[in-house]
């Protein structure tokens, strides 16, 4: 079965070249809207679910993988900054604090009609952090792009000081939970690339 991973993320597609899949990139042309009575998880689920969806529709005979990642701190969802003093005001916000980190997955063959949607969270302990060290890691530009303003990956490790649960969902892609699925629903076993 061909697969599309509906995300023009880099990391997502890092994350799943590392198995060995086989699997082309599709980049999902909705508009990501938040309703304020939806939970995170509910919201991540969704989200996830378009992006597939709308990349599905296009694609009816083919697996399509959609996925979403939030940054929530208490019951607040911190989304990707829209410039560096909001970057600066969720690290603050996140500081010496624990925040959560979901994932919503959603997959999707429409031929079928299999659609199989779940979610992963990761718990993220940040540093207590300085002003200057905020500041110093939104000087390295890597915030503007993720969620929550920092991205674990890189720079943003410097930031955090624990976590609990799977790191790939925080970088945005829960490989093993994917890899769960991926088997139990469409017999693909990714330890041998498909």
């Amino acid at each position: 079965m061909e697969i599309i991973l509906a995300s023009a993320s880099p990391r997502r597609k890092e994350i799943l070249q590392n198995t060995k899949l086989k699997f082309e990139v599709q980049k999902s042309e909705i508009e990501e809207e938040v309703f304020e009575e939806e939970s995170p998880e509910s919201m991540v689920v969704r989200l996830a679910y378009e992006k597939a969806f709308d990349v599905a529709q296009k694609n009816r005979d083919k697996l399509v993988i959609g996925a979403d990642t939030i940054v929530v701190l208490g019951n607040e969802v911190l989304g990707k900054p829209k410039d560096e003093k909001e970057a600066f005001d969720m690290i603050q916000k996140l500081s010496n604090k624990t925040h959560r980190v979901i994932t919503g997955i959603s997959l999707i063959n429409l031929k079928k009609g299999i659609v199989i949607n779940d979610y992963q969270v990761s718990y993220v302990t940040f540093k207590d952090l300085s002003e200057d060290s905020i500041k110093d890691y939104i000087n390295t530009k890597e915030s503007l792009d993720k969620a929550g303003g920092y991205g674990i990956q890189g720079y943003g490790a410097l930031l955090v000081e624990g976590i609990q649960g799977d790191y790939f969902n925080i970088v945005g892609l829960p490989i093993s939970k994917l890899s769960d699925l991926l088997k139990d629903h469409f017999d693909i076993n990714l330890f041998y690339g498909g």
